[in-house]
């Protein structure tokens, strides 16, 4: 098998349904000529033969370019025929789940589908050196050497994304530094040209991240005032300039005032005044502006109780949602803080009623392992998109587009770790249909990577399904976060961020631990629109999963199943070790009937993972033991010797 191909590996099936061996096609547009090479190549593949073009009264399996109708597609079978029908870009993604449809031998089904929202992308933490912030799986195949480049990795990396649904792509770091400041000054046109040529190719879209004071950076003004003429002027003279070179680009994505980036406070303007100077520059080209809503202040004092990082999203965006223009879309973290392993959604989800909103995920595990352990986030994904943040709808049904940090490099494999792939698969066909479950997409994900083995299908999804809440529990469980160690965010440091300025996250004592959210601590539950603010507020109604976000409580406190606070995170740091070392058992257990390349990577990353998981339980149970010196009910080894001299 070739792993660089990841899901496209199509082998012979002995299944094949010989009827799609005869093909015809009516398609007119590239992306429709596209569609018909990849089929016919796709299926040549899986038959072990050749896929012939024919008359269409011969033909098993009809191809049918229809006048424009967005990227939906339909498959219906007419007598003992099969008709693909749709746009160049409807052809395109309707091939690719044929395709997978056969190669995973999954059952032919009529299908007339059309995806849930209009922008589904991967951003890219590239950096023009080639490095790869938070990157776990080697470097950057959009630049070297300082410079843009496009490869021939890149359209792989393009039919990777249209194959499960993704139509769009951001290549550079949104902390903005380096020669990465003058993609937009046309220094870099030609190259961006040939890239955003390529991605075309498979009907996926050019993004940049772009800095807010460029005007002065690039332009030489003294100022980057969003309502200052001529910055307006600088801006719009460089949109224009930039789609006139570059005709697939479609936006620009901005980080600002945020850890250090700048933007439109620095001249007394809000983020909607910053957001709609650069989208009027856009809008004539059709374009769309990113604006992150991860904004908050990096500097605080741990000293001071009302501090609390989760609350500044909603307060630095909340007053200004109707204010923003059209075509700005405000990208929102999944939770309030940063990518934890278990946070509860963005309660500015909720409050958004006359703005255009993007849900951001991270697919980099930068705070789930870092691709060296299996953390499969479909689950915190659905759980996510279904999560009822309104009386009016789930947070599903209140945003417009789907982004998630890219977890590719230039490893053969893609991800580094092998499993990592289902994340890229799954946030793909979520991001078409959130509706997919989650056990579905890894089974076809499991057939169509690891092979049709039934009995490896089943051990790999339970796995993966098992994989975040087994993470969970031997790092940071009930809500806890932030136990890392700083800078690098692997491997654990319980008290490496409690006096720090990023702030402050579990202010644990001899007595008791968390941080209070609720009416009488911070206030961040009343976020929340009722019932969710009374629900979070009282820790009596708080689902358990997130008590210690929400709430500050002793470690006599009494969970649900009659334990004491302390004995559940003890027994949690043990069950997840426990269940680490399940995983590996059950991998061992499958060699010989996975790739055998596969196997050996994936022994090895669990190896590390157990290791890991390991080191966790004992740094923070011990951690738990020196504040209360109180040993565990059940007499495991928590270390209490080294402290009880």
């Amino acid at each position: 098998m070739d792993d660089s191909l990841l899901w496209l590996d199509f082998r012979p099936v002995p299944d094949f349904p010989q009827t799609f061996s005869r093909i015809a096609a009516c398609v007119y547009s590239p992306l429709g000529k596209t569609a018909l090479s990849e089929l016919r190549n796709g299926l040549s593949r899986l038959s072990g033969g050749s896929v012939t073009l024919t008359e269409e009264h011969a033909a098993g399996l009809r191809l049918l370019e229809t006048a424009d109708s967005g990227e939906g597609f339909s498959l219906q079978k007419r007598a003992e025929r099969w008709e693909l029908s749709g746009s160049g870009a409807g052809l395109l993604y309707g091939t690719f789940r044929l395709l997978r449809m056969v190669s995973a031998g999954l059952p032919l089904q009529e299908l007339d589908t059309a995806p849930r929202y209009p922008l589904r992308m991967l951003d890219h933490w590239d950096n023009a050196d080639g490095s790869i912030e938070r990157g776990y799986a080697g470097s950057s195949f959009f630049f070297e050497n300082g410079s843009p480049v496009c490869s021939a990795r890149a359209r792989n990396y393009a039919r990777l994304l249209a194959s499960c649904g993704l139509n769009g792509c951001c290549i550079n770091n949104v902390n903005v530094k380096g020669t990465a400041l003058k993609l937009i000054t046309g220094e870099y046109a030609e190259v961006l040209a040939r890239l955003g040529e390529t991605l075309g190719e498979y009907h996926v879209g050019l993004w940049l991240s772009v800095s807010f004071a460029a005007p002065m950076e690039q332009g030489g003004l003294p100022t980057a005032d969003p309502l200052d003429p001529a910055v307006c002027r600088w801006w719009q003279e460089t949109a224009d300039r930039l789609y006139t070179a570059i005709p697939n680009l479609k936006g620009f994505l901005v980080k600002a005032d945020s850890e250090g980036r700048p933007g439109p406070f620095s001249y007394g303007r809000s983020h909607a005044e910053g957001a709609n100077m650069l989208a009027r520059t856009l809008k004539p080209h059709g374009g769309q502006v990113l604006w992150r809503c991860f904004v908050y202040n990096c500097v605080q004092d741990w000293r001071d109780p009302s501090i609390d990082r989760a609350k500044a999203q909603y307060l630095n965006f909340a007053p200004l949602d109707g204010q923003f223009d059209d075509n700005v879309l405000l990208q929102i973290k999944n939770g309030p803080v940063d990518f934890q392993v278990r946070e509860p959604v963005s309660p500015l989800f909720g409050k958004l009623e006359q703005t255009r909103s993007i849900l951001e995920f991270q697919l980099t595990q930068e705070y789930t392992g870092q691709q060296r352990h299996v953390c499969c986030l479909l689950p915190m994904m659905r759980e996510v998109l279904d999560f009822p943040i309104r009386e009016n709808g789930t947070v599903a049904e209140r945003i417009q587009a789907v982004c998630a940090v890219s977890n590719t490099g230039s490893d053969r494999n893609w991800c580094g770790h092998d499993l990592a792939a289902a994340n890229l698969f799954g946030f793909g066909l979520l991001s078409w249909d959130p509706t997919r479950e989650p056990a579905e997409i890894l089974r076809e994900w499991c057939r169509l990577t690891l092979g049709r083995r039934d009995t490896v299908t089943e051990a790999v999804t339970d796995l993966l399904l098992r994989s975040r809440s087994v993470y969970e529990q031997y790092t940071t469980p009930l809500g806890l976060g932030w136990l890392c160690t700083p800078g690098t965010h692997y491997g654990p440091s319980p008290d490496g961020y409690e006096y720090d300025r990023w702030g402050t996250y579990h202010r644990a004592s001899h007595k008791a631990i968390g941080v209070e959210r609720g009416p009488t601590g911070t206030g961040y539950t009343e976020q929340y629109a009722p019932p969710l603010s009374e629900v979070y507020g009282n820790p009596l109604t708080c689902p358990e999963e997130l008590l210690l976000f929400f709430h500050r409580l002793p470690f006599s406190y009494r969970m649900r199943d009659g334990r004491t606070l302390l004995q559940r995170l003890y027994d949690d740091h043990f069950a997840g070790v426990e269940a680490a070392e399940d995983f590996a058992r059950t991998w061992d257990s499958l060699r010989g009937a996975v790739p055998e390349d596969i196997w050996l990577r994936v022994q090895e990353r669990f190896g590390e993972q157990l290791r890991s998981a390991q080191e966790w339980r004992d740094v923070v149970n011990s951690w738990l033991y020196r504040l209360t010196q109180i040993p565990d009910e059940r007499g495991r080894e928590v270390f209490a010797s080294l402290y009880d001299e």
